[in-house]
């Protein structure tokens, strides 16, 4: 983890699609996933893009690979260092 002196935030360190992310800790997954400038997470059954809209867990639009485990929640899982993240963007 690395503290951001200005604002003296711990950050965290996620790879989303290859792309390393730096977010403040306590992050949700889903919040990195924006600031790497993914706008699709997941596709439908028939090819649909489809991207978070409840940010509570109910709508399963985020789902996301995280460490290899498929349809994770991406909007309730912190974001945790070295953690791999991908979507079907």
């Amino acid at each position: 983890m690395r503290v951001l002196e200005s604002h003296k935030a711990t950050l965290v360190t996620l790879s989303v699609n290859g792309k390393q992310v730096l977010v403040p800790a306590g992050s949700m997954v889903s919040t990195a996933i924006a600031l790497a400038g993914i706008a699709v997470y997941r596709r439908s059954v028939t090819g649909e893009p489809r991207a978070p809209l409840c940010g509570m867990g109910i709508c399963f639009e985020c789902c996301v690979t995280i460490n290899g485990s498929s349809h994770c929640r991406s909007c309730q899982v912190l974001s945790e260092n070295g953690m791999q993240v991908e979507t079907d963007e």
